[in-house]
């Protein structure tokens, strides 16, 4: 009696799974989601990084193809999350609430019928097999009454001081156990024969109950595996057509990578094979005349920046085509701090393109941190081509002369790039050396992981700890 709640309690546990399932499939829709803007962001960030880096010709087409790839399958995932929320979790949803009907006391309609239905099939036979443990009880007793009264005669007869009188009203005592053992076990047996009797009709309107609950149930999990699928067929995109496509379409970008082609083009472009624009007799002009720098005016005290020059002893020796910009001390160049660079003014026709060229460069990855060399080049380009520093990225020769006491570890705060060739470029979170303390005007010197030296604002940087 009373087991039947286990059958009830389903239809509440029903009802709390579509709960769960509905979370589940939320949760899984933020997974797609969260992995959709974490391939757009890394397609973003990694198409810049190689875009603006040193790959070039039909093997950087092909890298970019992976970048291309990452943006279709987001927006893949990201119909897959809209599917999952929109159709899914909705179909869950309205067929909870369509399946089950709230009180207004609390509790489910359906659990309340199933209750009811359950007690009101199972109480008449509840109240016979109450009557049948009552019989049986009462059975009990007398047969245990009857056995004490047999047990009393049986001593009485033993004991010579008890007189006759007594020992009749204990055999009269005996009788009336007897014949009340067999009233009440006629009455358990007639009360037991007659739940007997009652349990066929009982069984048949119980199981008609639990048939009810079981075709309830039976409509939820199969609800429950209907949906399922629909998941599954979501969240399956080895069988959509563009996700294929997307696979296809990538290993044959990848196979037109030809690295002929690309040598190729950088022979025409940035070898021997590109227009050249040789040095040309120019006549001075005053226009020409170029304005200090404000570092160079700062920097007039102990030294001066050299750009496009190699400096040998004391004497200016003939250009290279790779030269590195040269921070070089007070006590080792004192005979030039009052002139200025010799080729000043060849160097003045190209410095707007070449602070153009920088300005394209953002430091986005770490091999170009080390190069401070243009990436682009044309054969419109006028610049001397002293201006351009050194392409193997030569450090510069005279950091060991910096005191060692005067270096400190420092963190970049904020990307900076660099406007001019004396100038640092970094990103947020590189680590730095500051090699002199700021100065009036709010630089600093300091030096790169890789040996750059140069100039950077002081407010952008913090020390490490």
């Amino acid at each position: 009696v009373g087991n039947y709640k286990r059958t009830v309690k389903r239809i509440d546990d029903g009802h709390r799974l579509c709960n769960d399932l509905m979370n589940c499939i939320h949760e899984r829709a933020r997974i797609e989601k969260g992995y959709a803007q974490q391939l757009t962001e890394w397609a973003k960030r990694w198409k810049q990084l190689v875009e603006k880096g040193p790959q070039y010709g039909t093997v950087e087409r092909a890298w970019c193809a992976f970048m291309s790839e990452a943006e279709k399958v987001s927006e893949l995932h990201l119909e897959v999350k809209g599917s999952l929320m929109n159709e899914d979790f909705e179909k869950i949803k309205n067929w909870q609430k369509e399946a089950f009907h709230k009180q207004m006391m609390g509790g489910f309609k359906e659990t309340k019928e199933a209750e009811d239905g359950f007690r009101k099939a199972q109480k008449p036979w509840a109240k016979k097999l109450k009557e049948v443990e009552a019989a049986k009880k009462a059975y009990h007793a007398a047969c245990k009454e009857e056995k004490l009264a047999i047990s009393r005669e049986t001593n009485s007869k033993a004991d010579p001081a008890l007189n006759p009188e007594q020992l009749k009203k204990l055999q009269d005592k005996v009788e009336r156990s007897k014949q009340d053992v067999l009233k009440t076990k006629e009455k358990y047996e007639k009360s037991l024969k007659e739940l007997d009797n009652a349990t066929p009709q009982y069984m048949e309107n119980m199981e008609q109950v639990f048939e009810q609950c079981q075709q309830f149930e039976e409509k939820r999990l199969r609800f429950f595996r209907e949906v399922l699928l629909e998941v599954q067929k979501h969240l399956d995109l080895s069988n959509v057509a563009s996700y294929k496509n997307i696979y296809r379409e990538l290993e044959q970008n990848i196979k037109t990578a030809d690295a002929v082609e690309d040598l190729r083009w950088f022979r025409a472009n940035q070898g021997p094979g590109m227009s050249m624009n040789w040095p040309q007799f120019e006549e001075w002009s005053a226009d020409l005349n170029r304005t200090l720098s404000r570092r160079e005016k700062k920097k007039a005290s102990d030294g001066v920046t050299l750009t496009g020059i190699n400096q040998t002893g004391d004497q200016v020796s003939q250009p290279n085509k790779h030269s590195s910009s040269l921070s070089v001390q007070s006590n080792t160049v004192q005979s030039v701090q009052s002139s200025y660079n010799p080729f000043e003014d060849e160097e003045d026709t190209g410095s707007t393109v070449s602070e153009k060229e920088d300005n394209k460069i953002k430091n986005v990855s770490s091999y170009e941190k080390n190069q401070s060399y243009p990436t682009d080049w044309s054969d419109e380009e006028s610049n001397n081509p002293f201006s351009s520093t050194d392409a193997n990225g030569d450090t510069n020769p005279f950091d060991e002369d910096t005191p060692p006491a005067m270096e400190v570890r420092v963190r970049a705060l904020y990307d900076y790039e660099g406007q001019e060739q004396d100038e640092l470029s970094f990103k947020a979170g590189d680590e730095l050396t500051k090699m002199e303390n700021e100065d009036e005007q709010g630089w600093c010197k300091g030096r790169l992981d890789n040996g750059q030296v140069g100039l950077y604002p002081a407010n952008y940087v913090e020390p490490i700890q």
